[in-house]
């Protein structure tokens, strides 16, 4: 364990354009923290691993925009927008997309339906004049979201030796309704994560390119001596890459040779003989978005259970 305790931690609250400072702050001292690298490696690991276990449902999380709505859409479920209608429905996606500048309102309602086919979201009644059918999120998601928020808190914990897993995982059925609508917010106000650099953004922006960042930031292989520019992995061929991430190969290449072509990585010999390299501004990059998330999540269970202590360990 290091000299970051869990109470600096803490002590950054979610990015806001007003606390930006003081979140950036939070994220250099993540970022400088002699055990931040082990922590990032276990999350992308984690992360990777996750859309394993649901491929269809994961995808949903794969891409910025589609990450970004749906933390949205879940947040509405629990506590919904003051300008868009209660209850999660086509017709409510379709306007939370635009009100918040993530998606278009065709981009939105597609999530849903989407969503729906392949039970992340269980279809209820409908409702209303235009016969609207309701929507919310189905058990397995929600476990899925659950597993999500223990890895961040696993990689945090990491760090100064919290219970913040245990804590979540032992009440993660009250904790969650009331943390997301604040995790929402913090992630959709932070310019760090709405815009993140442009070799995450590579992988980000396109069908599942999120999967092989997670991979390649996993696959570093920490024991080899690495260079002050760069970092090699433990994957050696495009082939073995696709594979493992379940994309087709040309899909996979075509990402590569994106973030190749600035620099990103590149191989040190002959590709599918010797090991790719991820440079240290792609590293950064993918640190510093993941100090940013970690920062809000923290502070989501902080004040969630500040407040319940305040009332006695009851809600109102």
């Amino acid at each position: 364990m290091g000299p970051f305790a869990e109470s600096r931690i803490r002590s950054s609250p979610a990015a806001t354009p007003e606390t930006e400072g003081t979140v950036d702050d939070g994220v250099t001292a993540l970022l400088n923290h002699v055990a931040f690298s082990q922590a990032v490696c276990l999350l992308a690991s984690g992360l990777f691993d996750t859309h394993k276990l649901a491929p269809r449902a994961a995808a949903l999380f794969a891409t910025q925009q589609r990450w970004l709505l749906s933390h949205a859409a879940l947040a509405h479920h629990f506590q919904p927008f003051d300008q868009v209608e209660p209850c999660v429905s086509r017709r409510s996606l379709g306007l939370i997309g635009p009100l918040l500048g993530i998606a278009s309102r065709n981009t939105s309602r597609a999530l849903f339906d989407e969503a729906a086919k392949y039970g992340v979201l269980d279809l209820l009644e409908e409702h209303g004049a235009h016969r609207e059918q309701l929507a919310a999120p189905s058990s397995n998601a929600l476990s899925l979201i659950g597993l999500w928020y223990g890895q961040h808190f696993a990689a945090l914990d990491l760090l100064d030796g919290g219970t913040r897993q245990s804590r979540f995982q032992a009440r993660s059925h009250s904790l969650l309704p009331r943390m997301q609508p604040l995790v929402a917010r913090g992630l959709l106000s932070s310019p760090g994560l709405r815009a993140p650099g442009p070799l995450y953004t590579i992988f980000t922006w396109s069908d599942s390119g999120g999967w092989l960042m997670d991979r390649l930031i996993a696959g570093i292989d920490w024991e080899r001596p690495q260079g002050q520019d760069r970092f090699l992995t433990d994957v050696r061929s495009i082939t073995f890459l696709a594979e493992s991430a379940k994309l087709s190969r040309s899909h996979t290449s075509r990402k590569l040779s994106e973030a190749q072509s600035i620099g990103g990585l590149g191989w040190t010999g002959r590709p599918g003989r010797s090991p790719l390299w991820i440079s240290h501004e792609f590293y950064t990059e993918y640190a510093e978005f993941q100090a940013r998330k970690l920062l809000i999540l923290d502070h989501a269970l902080t004040e969630v259970t500040a407040m319940e202590a305040s009332q006695g360990g009851r809600w109102e």
